[in-house]
């Protein structure tokens, strides 16, 4: 493991984290990566950094429930509620960070975020990529 990987809190691992629905494994990818970025940027750029991540988590958001309401997926509303009240978070947060108390937003990236995306991904969009194998 390099020194870079080591620094990532929260470093992809295929193994745990790939669902095998590539275009949900790439914006995961994606996620992971930005979330990296953003546990090492300096107060230059992090609250454009953050902003991104809300931009980017909103964009996912979206490409998930199209998939879910496309598939009839019976868990819709569960999983489009914790959607709502992550990005939520993330959105006060942002707030915080654009007034530029970065505290709030480094310990929500470095703590928060990584063991929220862990659960999530291996309950809810576990069970959604389940559903979607069984609709092919």
């Amino acid at each position: 493991m390099s020194a870079e990987q080591a620094a990532d809190v929260l470093p992809w691992d295929e193994t745990r984290y790939g669902l095998g629905l590539e275009s949900m494994d790439a914006t995961h990818r994606e996620f992971a990566a930005l979330v990296n970025r953003l546990a090492e940027a300096g107060s230059g750029e992090f609250g454009v950094l953050f902003a991104e991540l809300i931009e980017h988590t909103r964009a996912h958001f979206a490409a998930e429930s199209v998939l879910m309401e496309a598939s009839g997926f019976p868990a819709r509303a569960e999983h489009e509620g914790e959607h709502a009240r992550v990005l939520g978070e993330m959105e006060q947060i942002g707030r915080r960070v654009q007034r530029g108390v970065l505290a709030f937003g480094r310990a929500y990236v470095r703590e928060r975020l990584p063991e929220w995306f862990a659960l999530h991904l291996a309950s809810m969009d576990a069970a959604l990529t389940v559903h979607l194998a069984r609709q092919r």
